[in-house]
């Protein structure tokens, strides 16, 4: 099964990124994953699900003891062509 996940984490700082930002950034370039898009207002990756779980069980555990106050995020299923 192939995962896309939105997520955005707060407080937003528009001057400099925030230490959960960061830690974002670094845990979603480190992962296993096929496609990542990170940007100033939203985060997209995406793969498979083993990754992407990985991925967001880290992602979570490293924002919020950087300071991240929310994590907000989504989980699609990506339609597998034939199905």
């Amino acid at each position: 099964m192939r995962l896309t996940v939105e997520f955005t984490t707060e407080p937003f700082d528009l001057d400099e990124a925030p230490a959960h930002a960061l830690a974002a950034r670094e845990v979603i370039e480190g992962a296993d994953l096929d496609a990542v898009d990170v940007g100033p207002f939203g985060n997209t990756v995406e793969g498979e699900e083993r990754a992407v779980l990985d991925a967001v069980d880290a992602l979570l555990r490293r924002t919020l003891a950087a300071g991240a106050t929310r994590v907000s995020l989504q989980i699609n299923v990506i339609a597998e062509e034939g199905r």
